[in-house]
């Protein structure tokens, strides 16, 4: 394969992390892509302290002998840890999509600048929507989720249940800049080509609104996709989208990332985050 682009999907053996990986391979598989299986461990801060004060040299020194040697255990531990988890994500991965090429990558820090190291060649990348650090929370969207959507400029899928091929998707569609772009990078990719589309919009009954809409319908149409549009009314435009998914067994939500600021949102709140967090689907953040 030539491509150096591939599909990243990011691990933390959590419970959705099965999920990330069939989800990731199955996008690869769209794209003819490898995936590539990212795992990021945090470095273990150092249990060395300065131990000045009344105990004598002999007995600090002894300490921080110690403590030194726990350090080292702790990463190595760490670094099992990692080691196991991208082979076993690696043979799940082989043993459902085996025409799919797989990359290792392990680094140390932090996860944004993990992606952001493989930036050139992430086509798309796939995350849990609840990470191993909100495992025993009710929140159910990881805490990185937003971070890494702000930072990114290709599609991110974010998935928590088991995977299940989709044959359907729909598009969350308000005639918004993000709304328009989100419809013509569906159109340009084949990634959901083959598939029964719905793009639907809430509310926002004007003339302007009728003809964005309608116009990414007919762009979809063009481009070859089977597509429906459908113009609704609803007290509340995520509780309008999520009935209109769950009354259409739609499998899979395509939505505009993140489209108002963050200080915006302090007042404003997200639609974007209120989906992720309201739907079991796979969704595809475009921004």
């Amino acid at each position: 394969m030539t491509t150096s682009q591939h599909i990243l999907a990011c691990i933390d053996g959590s419970a959705v992390t099965e999920s990330v990986c069939d989800y990731a391979a199955w996008y690869a598989s769209k794209l003819n892509l490898p995936v590539a299986l990212l795992h990021v461990s945090e470095v273990p801060a150092s249990t060395r302290r300065d131990l000045s004060g009344a105990i004598g040299v002999n007995s600090r020194q002894f300490l921080l002998e110690e403590l030194t040697q726990l350090d080292e255990q702790r990463a190595k531990v760490v670094n099992s840890y990692s080691n196991a988890l991208v082979q076993d994500a690696k043979s799940h991965i082989q043993g459902n999509f085996t025409q799919v090429d797989i990359r290792i990558y392990q680094r140390r820090g932090k996860l944004l600048p993990a992606i952001e190291h493989f930036k050139a060649e992430n086509r798309a990348i796939v995350m849990g929507r609840r990470g191993e650090d909100h495992k025993s929370s009710r929140i159910n969207i990881g805490s990185q989720i937003e971070t890494v959507a702000r930072a990114s400029d290709v599609p991110i899928l974010i998935c928590s249940e088991t995977f299940k091929e989709p044959n359907s998707y729909m598009i969350a569609f308000d005639g918004s800049k993000t709304a328009i772009k989100a419809a013509w990078m569906v159109a340009r990719s084949p990634v959901l080509k083959g598939l029964q589309g719905h793009i639907v919009m809430i509310g926002n009954h004007n003339d302007a609104s009728k003809q964005s809409l309608s116009a990414a319908a007919a762009q979809l149409e063009d481009a070859g996709f089977s597509v429906a549009a459908h113009h609704l009314s609803a007290s509340d435009a995520v509780d309008g989208l999520l009935r209109f998914q769950v009354d259409n067994h739609i499998d899979m939500m395509v939505v505009g990332a993140y489209g108002h600021s963050k200080l915006q949102q302090l007042f404003l709140g997200s639609t974007t985050t209120e989906i992720i967090a309201s739907t079991l689907s796979p969704v595809i953040l475009v921004r």
